[in-house]
């Protein structure tokens, strides 16, 4: 597919620039993928889905709700997942005035890390106000930089010296500025919080507090799980109460998650692999819900790739659920597009995400996924009308017949819409969706 088919227009004046408060607050857009276009298609190779259909599409397929009142929408023994991933101040700068992004541990000493920057290959650095200096080598290609302190030292210094990243559009908008195509400062992709205008968001930036969730536990990513922003901890204690589970994984977010596809074609976009774990006690728990048919809710495109990548068909016969999860923890670069069929996650609470990009492709692919005519299965009237697309698909009849990985994207960016006429806020610290 055509990475073209992925984007839209936004106004800039929809960019959110600081989270609500309290988070909760946000408004929340809910699509049910079965009730919104029932007519849609899907189990065979064939499968088209009209143009005339997807038009039916109208403002009220979608409910619009406060994220304060998912409770609404969630049921007694609901699995909700969390990515319980914290954000390091991984942004540095050297004496000789150089940034430096930490992106990925490599070492269990915290000493060796893969990093962008623009100093060159072989390259001592060291960093004011400090004893650490760092020795960067090219590998492959990548910047690797190797510390010379480790462990409760290393952080000790990072904390004192190092900024929480932000995302550039945060700090272009507060500036007045705009991304144009010619924008090389996209490679680092990451932007510092200390430019923002306001001071007093500055200064939650630079203490590591405001661009964390309420549950972040694990050091390790250069980016937060925004999904999990709306949640605060009264809103989990509640839903504890109403008989909702809270169970953690972890994935350290970095370029796999938040860089563009500059690809042509999505096929052609290359992931970048990301840390995860998922332990045995949230497996069992999952798995145990998963058998007895309660739903899992995904928090984010992060933790659904999680879920995704560690559900595995049983190794023996059984009347149970067709796959489950498999305790592992290592590097994930699955990469969720249209047409994938998700094994695993039965909802999935997630943000307006940005054009062309990989978390906005998984969202396409989880309203496209289970959203056609099997879950009506049984109805006469469907399959006649599934019997039509299929033979317009035969017949290559374009003006009637659109591809069949269409359909997700199609939906999501009218959603999309009626979130833009609504103001809805997009993006990281924006409001929210829940895709049932």
């Amino acid at each position: 597919m055509l990475t073209k088919t992925f984007g839209y227009n936004l106004p800039k004046e929809l960019i959110a620039q600081e989270s609500i408060k309290p988070r909760d607050r946000s408004r929340l857009l809910v699509l049910k993928r079965a009730s919104c276009h029932p007519e849609l298609v899907s189990g065979s190779c064939w499968a088209k889905v009209s143009n005339k259909m997807l038009k039916q599409v109208q403002p009220d397929s979608f409910i619009h709700d406060h994220f304060y009142n998912i409770g609404k929408y969630l049921r007694k023994g609901d699995v909700v997942v969390l990515n319980d991933t914290k954000v390091i101040p991984a942004r540095l700068i050297t004496n000789q005035g150089k940034e430096i992004f930490l992106l990925k541990n490599l070492s269990k000493d915290d000493s060796k890390w893969f990093c962008l920057t623009r100093c060159k290959g072989r390259t001592l650095v060291s960093f004011s106000g400090s004893d650490l200096q760092g020795r960067i080598v090219d590998k492959n290609g990548q910047k690797v930089i190797y510390f010379n302190q480790r462990d409760r030292a290393f952080w000790s210094i990072i904390e004192k010296i190092g900024e929480v990243p932000t995302p550039p559009y945060i700090v272009r908008a507060s500036r007045g500025e705009s991304r144009t195509k010619n924008d090389n400062s996209s490679r680092f992709v990451l932007a510092s919080a200390r430019t923002h205008s306001n001071s007093n968001l500055r200064k939650l930036f630079q203490e590591n507090k405001y661009y964390q969730t309420v549950f972040a536990q694990k050091k390790g990513s250069v980016a937060a799980p925004t999904a999990g922003f709306h949640f605060t901890q009264k809103l989990i204690n509640r839903l504890k109460k109403r008989g909702v589970r809270f169970v953690f994984i972890t994935l350290h977010i970095g370029l796999g998650t938040f860089m563009p596809i500059r690809a042509e074609r999505i096929e052609d976009h290359q992931m970048h692999a990301e840390w995860f774990n998922l332990s045995k006690y949230t497996a069992d728990i999952l798995n145990r819900a998963k058998s007895d048919g309660r739903r899992i809710i995904a928090v984010g495109t992060t933790t659904t790739r999680v879920l995704e990548s560690c559900a595995i068909t049983p190794p023996y016969p059984t009347n149970k659920p067709n796959y489950y999860l498999k305790t592992q923890s290592g590097e994930t670069k699955i990469f969720i597009t249209p047409g994938y069929k998700f094994k695993f996650v039965d909802a999935l609470i997630t943000n307006f995400h940005l054009p062309h990009s990989t978390p906005l492709l998984l969202a396409s692919a989880f309203i496209e996924d289970k959203c056609h005519c099997e879950r009506l299965a049984g109805s006469a009237a469907i399959s006649r009308r599934r019997d039509c697309f299929v033979a317009a698909a035969h017949r290559n009849d374009k003006k009637n017949a659109v591809s069949r990985n269409d359909s997700g994207i199609k939906i999501l960016l009218e959603a999309y819409k009626q979130a833009t006429k609504k103001k809805y806020r997009f993006y990281s610290f924006g409001d929210a969706m829940l895709i049932l």
